[in-house]
């Protein structure tokens, strides 16, 4: 009862504080291997060559996010670092590339009162602006808490099904295959924050959320800046082809098999049989 009080109680705080309030959080990200190796189709890869390959991949997908908050709007954008690790990684006839979503560039904003985002983003070059509403997460909210540096944040999670797609490399021709499964994402926000925003597309929840893991990707706050002394802007961005998320899922969609074809043939870019880079996620 005290702690459900106490939950009642940072709501109320929450409605009250989120009045005049900015700030800007630091995201970590990370993400699970999208490559995987079937040793027997390849038997030229070894156990160390795929050691490296995997720590390359690994830290290619671990990457720093900056979300600029005011208490009904957001940015959220890669802080881009100089030293990016170069995509491209030798040995074994194997080249590992990035695919539209989140690259240099891309921007997503939310107007959270409206319940809109737009996300500026590219595919192989041409830019996009999706426009859309922001996905109706039904959050179920816990009583179980934990400390995330200063701040005490509470529990709450969604299910939904998904579907995962995989291309599929098999003597140099690309298959695609697509399996539903259900996920659960677990979310940890904390009232002492009000705004009802967080990291990416997720929101809906009475405080900033603070962390975020869906299983497959890892999203941790590790700095927040409250009301800081230079004034932070939050502004939509404006330049890209508008479309509807529906739209722009299938245009990613026929940009990815055409990509895939254009590997058939190819030396230095040809996987081999056994090599399976998952889409999408």
């Amino acid at each position: 009862m005290k702690t459900i009080t106490s939950i009642f109680i940072a709501l109320i705080s929450f409605a009250l504080n989120a009045q005049n309030f900015s700030g800007k959080a630091i995201y970590k990200t990370s993400r699970k291997s999208m490559i995987s190796f079937d040793n027997e189709k390849n038997p030229g890869i070894s156990d160390e060559m795929q050691k490296q390959l995997q720590a390359r991949i690994q830290k290619m997908n671990q990457k720093t996010f900056i979300l600029n908050f005011d208490k009904k709007t957001s940015t959220y954008k890669e802080d881009v670092q100089l030293d990016a690790p170069n995509p491209k990684v030798g040995g074994a006839g194997v080249m590992v590339m990035s695919f539209g979503g989140s690259g240099n560039g891309s921007v997503y904003f939310k107007n959270i009162n409206e319940k809109r985002f737009v996300n500026q983003t590219e595919i192989m070059g041409k830019r996009f602006l999706v426009k859309d509403s922001l996905p109706n997460y039904q959050w179920e909210l816990s009583t179980e808490t934990k400390n995330i540096g200063n701040y005490t944040c509470y529990k709450a999670t969604f299910t939904r099904e998904v579907e995962d797609i995989k291309m599929v490399f098999e003597d140099g021709e690309s298959k695609e295959d697509k399996i539903k499964k259900t996920v659960t994402t677990t979310a940890w926000y904390t009232p002492q924050v009000p705004v009802s925003n967080g990291p990416d597309n997720y929101q809906g929840l009475p405080g900033l959320i603070l962390e975020i893991n869906d299983g497959e990707r890892l999203i941790v706050c590790t700095e927040i800046i409250l009301n800081p002394s230079e004034k932070i802007e939050v502004k939509a961005p404006e330049k890209g082809e508008i479309v509807s998320q529906e739209a722009y899922d299938k245009i990613q969609e026929e940009k990815t098999k055409e990509l895939m074809d254009r590997f058939k043939g190819r030396n230095g870019v040809n996987m081999g049989g056994g090599i399976n880079i998952k889409i999408g996620g």
